[in-house]
């Protein structure tokens, strides 16, 4: 079996029961996506892909958020794309988000949704959980449309926050396979400055996440 095979098969496993409590339990810890979504700002009629789009809760709340935009979301676990699917259909949204199942890493957006490129591109609490973070990093910005921005929102490194309290989360956070990058601000960087891109980096909440963004030129 392929790495991103046994990637797909753990996230099934590990979200067959889950998803059906995933929003309801995440809502209050998983600090800054409302925050990013805010932020997402896609032109009129433009097109906004989440990569690693779970449950599609932060779709349908970005498509409520911002009514003239086109929404797309890709995740590797079936499990999860059923619970979207679901609760897109139940928003009366599905004319407005169209979703597919593909790795992070390793995506093409034309055979996936016949799309090039997106003006908006996001990673919510996903590349914490992603073993090729850096790959899907690359993908977004490789996907991003001229003008375009990537933003990314993950757990941070908890560094102005107490000892204790980074121990305690850290392992709570490895008994979901759930990993913080802290390499996150150098990859944004690297990525950036392959792409011909302009990173952003900005600690939240006294580090308990961390937002980036990659902006690519008109």
């Amino acid at each position: 079996m392929s790495g991103t095979a046994q990637h797909a098969a753990r996230m099934d496993t590990a979200y067959a029961a889950q998803r059906h409590i995933y929003d309801l339990t995440r809502k209050y810890y998983l600090l800054g996506r409302d925050r990013l979504i805010d932020r997402l700002e896609p032109p009129g009629g433009g097109t906004v892909l989440e990569i690693g789009c779970g449950t599609a809760r932060n779709l349908i709340a970005a498509a409520r958020r911002w009514p003239d935009a086109r929404f797309y979301g890709l995740d590797i676990s079936e499990a999860m794309l059923a619970t979207a699917r679901e609760k897109v259909a139940r928003a009366g949204l599905s004319d407005r988000i169209r979703l597919a199942r593909g790795d992070a890493a390793g995506f093409d957006p034309q055979t996936l949704f016949g799309i090039a490129a997106f003006d908006r591109i996001f990673l919510s609490y996903t590349l914490s959980m992603i073993p090729d973070w850096l790959g899907a990093i690359d993908m977004g910005a490789a996907a991003l449309a001229p003008a375009g921005v990537l933003h990314i929102v993950d757990f941070g490194q908890q560094e102005r926050l107490p000892a204790w309290w980074r121990r305690l989360l850290f392992a709570w956070l490895a008994r979901f396979h759930v990993s913080p990058r802290r390499e996150l601000p150098v990859a944004l960087r690297h990525v950036g400055r392959n792409r011909d891109q302009l990173p952003g980096f900005e600690p939240l909440l006294r580090g308990y996440a961390w937002a980036g963004s990659l902006h690519r030129p008109a």
